[in-house]
């Protein structure tokens, strides 16, 4: 895939992380993105779509076409109307869309059935996505991979300024959502800075309000909500991932790895991590599940409707 040049950010602002989680850590964003990878490029395909009202699609669509993940070009003059076509960027968003997809359908409870399965051309198989080391090619989890903050790596830089606020299940909104624990985990900012805290290690309450730097009750709340999710276990005084908790571990690398092709600090990447088996960079890459082989787009066949003899 080509890729553009990278949006330089402020010195001292919000790094690549904050601005990521920023901008894709809305369930509508995710969306429509989500139909635009599958096709739909006019407003009124996307209204039809999804259970969104005129003044949340219009907004989005500005804000991914100012971030330059889609480009708009008129189709029509009289009145004129615009259709709205992935750019590289949100091209490359594809990887993140379907981490959460294969996270979403093997831990959330009646996912299996609602969402939709993919399925590999080039093996054939109903496939899943695989975390893979870009250097090596071997799978890797959070326990193979060492991450250090990098130059622009600070806490409170770290933080989306104003992740959009969840998506409500009332409404006009709506009651269909596509990606409902993954908003819980993604769709606050103080779930986002709390998430990232987890996998760096951090366990203790203490610890979550040191880095988070966010008032007690609202770190509380946080880790009720991860604890209900079963994301993270409680054991004393100690808040350590779970399975499902590391499992959502691929979502994050590829948000993060999307953050930071696309976004720079002048100080330099926000997280660096070194795959431990090889001892390069580690660079996210999603591998079939049946084949191994590298997941690519064009590859990839969305089939509606259970499979005939799913478990």
């Amino acid at each position: 895939m080509t890729e553009g040049p990278r949006t330089p950010l402020p010195a001292g602002g919000q790094n690549a992380v904050a601005v990521t989680f920023g901008l894709l850590g809305d369930e509508w964003t995710l969306l429509i993105l989500r139909q635009a990878h599958l096709g739909v490029s006019r407003y009124q395909d996307w209204r039809e779509q999804l259970p969104i009202s005129d003044a949340v699609l219009t907004a989005r669509l500005a804000r991914l076409t100012e971030h330059g993940l889609l480009t708009r070009d008129a189709y029509q003059q009289r009145p004129v109307r615009y259709e709205y076509r992935l750019a590289p960027r949100g091209l490359a968003v594809w990887p993140v869309l379907v981490a959460i997809w294969g996270w979403e359908f093997r831990w959330v409870a009646g996912r299996r059935e609602e969402l939709p399965w993919m399925r590999h051309r080039s093996c054939g198989r109903d496939s899943e996505p695989v975390l893979s080391c870009a250097s090596c090619g071997e799978r890797a989890g959070p326990r193979d991979v060492r991450s250090v903050i990098g130059p622009s790596g600070e806490a409170a830089r770290c933080i989306p300024a104003a992740v959009t606020r969840r998506r409500s299940t009332s409404g006009d909104a709506g009651e269909a959502g596509l990606f409902p624990e993954t908003m819980a985990l993604i769709g606050n900012r103080w779930s986002v800075a709390l998430l990232g805290a987890a996998f760096l290690g951090d366990r203790r309450f203490g610890q979550f309000q040191q880095r988070l730097g966010a008032p007690p009750t609202m770190v509380a709340d946080r880790l009720r909500t991860f604890c209900a999710l079963g994301v993270l276990r409680a054991t004393g005084s100690d808040y350590r991932l779970t399975a499902k908790g590391r499992a959502f571990f691929p979502v994050v690398m590829t948000l993060i790895d999307w953050g930071q092709r696309w976004y720079a600090a002048p100080e330099g990447p926000t997280l660096v991590s070194v795959h431990r088996s090889c001892g390069r960079e580690f660079l996210p890459r999603l591998v079939c599940s049946e084949c191994g082989e590298r997941l690519v787009e064009r590859d990839v066949l969305v089939v509606d409707g259970a499979r005939a003899g799913a478990p």
